[in-house]
């Protein structure tokens, strides 16, 4: 559905852009029948007045604003340079924002950006929720949601499905007789391991099966090694899943000072890979996510929901992974 513009109040109203501001914001210089009309047309055509709304009508910035976690800092580079990367061939300008769990409210950051008169606004965030989505379609302004599968008039997304990735994953080993898997808890990426947990269920499930070991780290813990330790001495699975690469390397160094050897033993993944899997003795298996590819995608589909270029904008876009084994697993 198009985005009603300024523009198109205007024209319904049959007046100037200019005299639709002043009813806007306001003006008195605005005669009564003239106003009535305006307000009339904003009325029939549902039009939302809105700082960034009128900033797009009137002058376009050229900018768009990027919003990131301070704790995704690691993980996003790539997926910036792809962003900047398509950012300049359309001649925009980023504008980086960040967000601080528990000190900064994604709403009351949207707000500034709002205030700020952006073009668009590219989200990396995979724990939105509807609400959130919602909060945000209210504003009337082009997102693109990195990380979470979600899309509707104003809103699109573009990710990698987790959840397909562990369970075609999982079902390969559970097919070979290997059933004892277990997930490790990711206390700072639950949104994921949710994600994660899902598939694994499922791929049990179609299997007659039922996914039983989620490790999950108690809270007067405060990192996954230390209760891995004591995990391990009592403990031990086929093969552990793992999402970050560090908790990757707890497994592997508490599974060595448990005696266990991997992967004669016990297997192990992790699913973002990263150049530090790589440098672990045995190396570790681990998925490649097209973190470059994501910037890049995001980007090119704001473009088109800023240019309306398509009559139909597929506003969900899936990206594949590629599976990386290494010395982790057999």
């Amino acid at each position: 559905m198009k985005r009603i513009t300024i523009y198109d109040v205007a024209k319904e109203a049959d007046v100037s852009l200019a005299t639709v501001s002043r009813v806007i914001n306001g003006s008195e210089v605005v005669r009564e029948d003239t106003r009535l009309k305006v307000q009339e047309a904003v009325e029939k055509l549902g039009y939302k007045p809105n700082a960034i709304a009128q900033g797009l009508a009137l002058q376009k910035t050229t900018t768009i604003a990027l919003i990131v976690p301070e704790a995704s800092f690691f993980y996003t580079g790539q997926i910036i340079n792809g962003l900047i990367d398509v950012a300049k061939i359309y001649k925009y300008n980023i504008v980086l924002h960040t967000t601080t769990e528990g000190i900064s409210e994604m709403s009351d950051i949207i707000e500034t950006i709002i205030k700020s008169h952006v073009d668009g606004v590219v989200i990396f965030n995979d724990k939105l929720n509807q609400e959130e989505l919602n909060l945000l379609s209210r504003y009337n302004v082009p997102i693109v949601v990195i990380g979470n599968r979600m899309s509707d008039e104003t809103v699109g997304s573009v990710y990698v499905d987790y959840a397909k990735l562990i369970y075609d994953f999982a079902s390969d080993y559970i097919k070979r007789g290997i059933c004892d898997i277990a997930l490790v808890e990711d206390r700072k990426n639950l949104a994921m391991i949710h994600q994660l947990k899902e598939g694994l269920r499922r791929a049990f499930a179609d299997h007659g099966l039922t996914f039983e070991h989620y490790i999950s780290i108690p809270k007067e813990y405060r990192s996954s090694y230390l209760y891995l330790q004591e995990y391990m001495k009592s403990n031990r699975h086929q093969l552990i899943i793992t999402y970050r690469d560090s908790q990757a390397m707890a497994v592997l160094n508490t599974a060595k000072e448990a005696g266990i050897s991997v992967p004669d033993e016990m297997e192990l993944a992790c699913i973002l890979d990263s150049k530090y899997l790589a440098m672990a003795r045995p190396q570790i298996t681990g998925f490649k996510i097209p973190d470059y590819d994501l910037g890049a995608v995001a980007m090119r589909l704001l473009t088109k929901m800023l240019h309306d270029e398509d009559d139909v904008i597929e506003r969900e876009c899936e990206l594949s992974f590629i599976f990386t084994p290494r010395k982790s697993t057999k």
